[in-house]
């Protein structure tokens, strides 16, 4: 049996020598398959698909080797640029510029930053840019439905420690700091779905996806520095792996999820969604040692996931689970249009915080009253069903996405208030 995996140590960007790691010990994959129950529900499922339900051994290495990979290359711009001689703020400017600009617009850059946008720039061969537009536009058509089901579906990964600690450590998805952030992750989602927006140089989508990148190193380097975080149980903060699992929650989850409100996405969709994802995790520094790009490879991982999981995230997890859905009530002073707004906001988050939880994880929690949002996307399901199978008429589909892009561009602006995100993670964590 194997008990340990392979990794290269991130600890600088020229690191090559092969580490042999323990499996970390919140993720008991090789006991959970030893209970005679998951056994017997594997036995089964052969039988029955003639495949297995997870992963084969040697993609399970792989995914285990990742919780203690990171991002070198970015480590080693934020070690050089921002934590050397530059600082902080000239190299956020510096950064910035060279995003704006191409890094030609940077006099004698520094080799980290040359090796950074190198990469950045460098479309790997496996790219099919039709493909990454194709997974783009289904993220535009989805509108609103995408923060919708990301937030809820987020929330049942908060039980993890190896996810929670990280969030609950920079406080950016914790109490007050909820919906910032969250609508910060939004400004992600639209700005890497524009089209073309993945492909283009210079476009606002690759810039966000380059700030996103380096906002990770700084989480990551307090993190794994604080007393509370456990290496041996979680492997790294913020590792390959977790973003991996991050990957298939843009794309395989809420696509299926999303049909129990009406929306339909084909097999074909979410396989051009899965290779977007792919190449959006490549600018945002994921390497994965194995990449599931089928639907059925995605599935495996989502099951060996869902059997592994320690229930282990304790307060932190349930901060963050809690502060979700209450982020989106009435604000105080919000009158008028203003606050019914803020009224349905919270009526329908509360209800897909609901329905995109594991019953069994859900009840663990204080959660607001989701009744309400539950009957009106009940009763608003044959409309959106309706609307969604006649947008496969193209003329009709092209209204519907222009819609669909303007609604959550004026619900974002709405929500932010004339303020802007700023994806800067480089400050101290709150404890």
């Amino acid at each position: 049996m194997v008990t340990g995996v392979t990794t290269t140590s991130p600890d600088s960007a020229t690191a090559s020598a092969q580490v042999k790691r323990p499996t970390p010990t919140a993720f008991p994959y090789w006991e959970t398959m030893k209970r005679p129950r998951v056994r017997r529900v594997r036995k089964i499922a052969k039988r029955i698909t003639g495949t297995d339900v997870f992963p084969t051994t040697e993609q399970i290495e792989a995914f285990c080797g990742d919780m203690y990979n990171s991002d070198p290359v970015a480590e080693r711009f934020v070690d050089e640029v921002f934590l050397g001689a530059i600082g902080q703020e000239a190299g956020r400017a510096m950064l910035k510029r060279a995003l704006d600009h191409g890094l030609g617009s940077i006099d004698d850059p520094p080799e980290a930053m040359v090796a950074l946008f190198g990469e950045f720039e460098d479309v790997p061969e496996w790219v099919d840019p039709e493909l990454v537009e194709a997974g783009a536009q289904v993220w535009r058509r989805w509108g609103t439905f995408l923060f919708s089901v990301a937030g809820g579906e987020t929330l049942e990964m908060y039980t993890e420690a190896a996810v929670a600690t990280p969030l609950s450590l920079a406080g950016g998805y914790a109490g007050d700091n909820a919906l910032r952030r969250f609508l910060e992750t939004a400004k992600f989602w639209i700005d890497v779905s524009q089209p073309g927006a993945l492909l283009t140089p210079g476009s606002q989508g690759r810039a966000t996806a380059m700030m996103v990148r380096v906002m990770h190193v700084f989480v990551r380097r307090g993190v794994a520095k604080h007393p509370e975080w456990d290496e041996s149980r979680w492997g790294y903060p913020i590792s390959q792996a977790y973003q991996l699992l991050t990957l298939s929650g843009g794309s395989v989850v809420p696509a299926l999820a999303l049909w129990g409100v009406g929306v339909q996405t084909t097999p074909k969709e979410i396989n051009a969604l899965i290779h977007f994802q792919r190449y959006m995790g490549y600018l945002l520094g994921i390497r994965n040692t194995w990449y599931p790009e089928t639907l059925a490879d995605t599935l495996r991982l989502l099951a060996l996931v869902t059997f592994t999981r320690s229930h282990d995230a304790g307060t932190h997890g349930a901060e963050l689970i809690e502060s979700f859905p209450r982020a989106f009530a009435p604000r105080e002073g919000h009158t008028g249009l203003e606050r019914l707004r803020e009224q349905y906001n919270g009526m329908i988050y509360a209800a897909y915080s609901r329905l995109f939880m594991i019953p069994t994880t859900y009840a663990r929690y204080d959660m607001p009253n989701a009744l309400p949002g539950l009957a009106w996307i009940f009763l608003r399901f044959p409309l959106v069903f309706a609307i969604e199978t006649l947008r496969r008429i193209p003329p009709i589909g092209r209204v519907h996405e222009r819609w669909m892009v303007a609604h959550r561009e004026n619900w974002y602006r709405a929500q932010m208030a004339d303020r802007e995100a700023e994806f800067d993670a480089s400050g101290a964590l709150r404890r």
